[in-house]
């Protein structure tokens, strides 16, 4: 284990067979190189500068997973989204084995990525703790994250964003989860992707800085709920400034008239709540929060991929 932790600062990688830019295999069932994702992740070279592949055949890996911070250029490709399942099942009340206490929200991932320029595809991430507290599935440090037709599932707290000012890039996945299941402050786009909720509760919680332009951008997305679910907000402000934007969505008949929360009242007056072209039962507005927006045509021409992501330089997802 101590090797495989000086590895990338020792220089030895460059005796490692794996480090090209071919295509890892990883297999339950030892038809690949490895039958365990971790295994794959750690024979990466730091830093590479080639794209690297980890295939992974259909099969449920029960691991607990982490792409380190020095790892770049990974993509992580499922032989199906239905078929290829990363499953954990730890929640925050349970109790962390270092101090005794329950692990908190932030110790629960099945995949937490802090590495940049990262690319998921095809497969499914779920945290399958039963309905005991938060816990996430998808865990996000890195920038330029890219996801590509995959699952989340999860109940409370999902999918965690969680960087101020990194980029997320969504595209034709399927979130479901309970409570705030899609929560955070990075800057996330969700193209075409379909947001179910399991319970009446709110599915966004953006914690967007004050000096970031953009959070939460939902663009032709389709929001659907469990049978009995009949009551759910778009969202409600995690912190001050909090910014979410559902445009040209189908919203079903769950979504509340009033549409968002405030969490707490002060809020209102920060939060960056805004609707633009949805159709569906629930994207009537006449009687939404008089503190959300509904965009004029002009303005929403402006909110591109382009503007969205041009944070800090002209990285755009190439899935786009």
């Amino acid at each position: 284990m101590l090797l495989a932790v000086l590895l990338p600062s020792c220089g030895l990688w460059s005796k490692s067979k794996y480090d090209n830019p071919d295509t890892i295999v990883v297999a339950r069932d030892g038809t690949g190189e490895f039958r365990n994702i971790a295994e794959a992740i750690e024979v990466c070279r730091a830093f590479m500068d080639y794209h690297k592949v980890i295939f992974v055949k259909n099969g449920t890996y029960k691991e607990k997973l982490i792409l380190p911070q020095w790892l770049q250029n990974v993509e992580i490709c499922g032989e199906s989204a239905e078929k290829t399942v990363i499953t954990y099942d730890d929640h925050a009340n349970i109790l962390w084995p270092e101090t005794g206490k329950p692990m908190g929200t932030f110790r629960t991932y099945t995949l937490k990525i802090e590495g940049s320029s990262v690319t998921l595809k095809n497969l499914t991430v779920e945290n399958n703790a039963a309905r005991l507290g938060q816990a996430v599935a998808l865990f996000t440090e890195g920038d330029r994250l890219q996801f590509i037709n995959c699952r989340f599932l999860g109940n409370q707290d999902t999918v965690y964003t969680g960087t101020a000012h990194s980029r997320l890039y969504f595209k034709d996945c399927y979130i479901c989860g309970t409570t705030d299941f899609i929560f955070g402050p990075a800057a996330a786009w969700f193209e075409g992707c379909t947001i179910e909720s399991l319970a009446n509760s709110y599915i966004t919680a953006a914690s967007t800085p004050q000096d970031q332009p953009f959070g939460y951008v939902f663009n032709h997305c389709r929001l659907i709920a469990a049978e009995g679910v009949t009551k759910v907000y778009l969202g409600r402000p995690w912190r001050d400034y909090g910014y979410t934007l559902f445009m040209n969505c189908e919203l079903g008949s769950h979504i509340r008239p009033e549409g968002w929360h405030h969490w707490e009242q002060h809020r209102e007056q920060t939060a960056r709540y805004m609707e633009y072209g949805n159709t569906g039962a629930g994207a009537d507005t006449s009687k939404r929060v008089s503190w959300s927006r509904q965009l004029p045509q002009k303005d929403a021409q402006k909110i591109t991929t382009e503007a969205v992501f041009s944070l800090s330089d002209s990285w755009m997802p190439s899935w786009k």
